[in-house]
């Protein structure tokens, strides 16, 4: 099962800080997020915006590349950070 992290704004969104989803397939990255969101439409909103970064499995993906999820990834969204 693919894991995801959620950090900042996101993970007070999602209410937590990670979580599997259950999946066997492989799912491409649309698809992955609508998952990820449990139904909740400002949360799979906010993990669409072009401002959230993406890592899959520790690699950041470029904003227009595609990709797809595998059983047994790690994917983290992170929205813009700050500080200093």
């Amino acid at each position: 099962m693919p894991r995801v992290l959620f950090f900042g704004r996101l993970r007070d969104m999602a209410g937590c800080s990670e979580r599997e989803i259950a999946c066997e397939n492989d799912l491409d990255l649309p698809t992955f997020r609508r998952l990820a969101s449990l139904g909740d439409h400002d949360l799979e909103e906010a993990l669409a915006a072009r401002s959230v970064r993406v890592a899959l499995n520790a690699v950041l993906v470029p904003v227009a590349a595609t990709c797809s999820v595998s059983p047994g990834d790690e994917v983290a969204f992170m929205p813009p950070f700050s500080g200093g």
